[in-house]
């Protein structure tokens, strides 16, 4: 009696079951790249930030008057008058508790150039009679824009003093708008001071 063969082959016959479908790598890769992206942009606006803030923007512009500190302080602090004479701060006045100007205060500056009027609610950090006024204005939060503005007067000989009108821009927006600032502000920064010192010399008239 012959045996009955099987004729399938021993490796095929054997059930082990089905094997695992291997787990796609490219999803894992792709997780990979975008993490390490996000990473590297992070880095990178750090970075930039860091850069924009520590190499700020500075605009500065000087002039010359025939008057003593007292005399160009007391214009240069006279807000309610700046519409009658001021081309660049066309208005300020304190709108913080108390109403005086003196530091921690907060303004409301309308600024005037080519392209038109803007408004900033600067907070004034020095008040200092005869010798400096100086506030910082914020465009949206501290690392997008900031503006510290300074009057420093000082003086240079009889009845006759020097008045640096400067600001220094930090923030991220900055280095974008570094020409505009050069070629609409600055002017106008020259003119205030120009204004300042014809309205300084009107005055004095007066109140001889």
């Amino acid at each position: 009696m012959t045996a009955d063969l099987d004729p399938t082959p021993a490796y095929l016959a054997a059930d082990s079951g089905p094997e695992p479908a291997p787990r796609p790598a490219r999803p894992r890769r792709r997780r990979r790249l975008l993490l390490g992206s996000g990473a590297a942009l992070l880095v990178l606006l750090a970075g930039y930030t860091t850069w924009s803030v520590n190499d700020p923007v500075r605009l500065t512009a000087s002039i010359e008057i025939e008057a003593s500190p007292d005399e160009v302080w007391k214009v240069l602090t006279d807000l309610p008058a700046y519409p009658s004479w001021n081309p660049f701060v066309v208005s300020s006045r304190v709108t913080s508790s108390g109403g005086r100007l003196e530091e921690g205060a907060t303004l409301r500056n309308v600024l005037r150039d080519r392209t038109g009027d803007s408004v900033f609610t600067p907070e004034v950090l020095a008040v200092e009679p005869g010798r400096e006024l100086r506030w910082l204005g914020r465009m949206g939060p501290g690392w997008v824009a900031d503006g510290e503005h300074s009057f420093v007067i000082e003086e240079i000989g009889d009845h006759r003093v020097r008045l640096t009108q400067s600001e220094s821009f930090t923030g991220v927006a900055v280095p974008f708008a570094k020409g505009k600032l050069r070629s609409d502000t600055l002017p106008q920064f020259r003119a205030m001071n120009e204004a300042l010192a014809r309205r300084v010399e009107a005055v004095g008239h007066t109140d001889r």
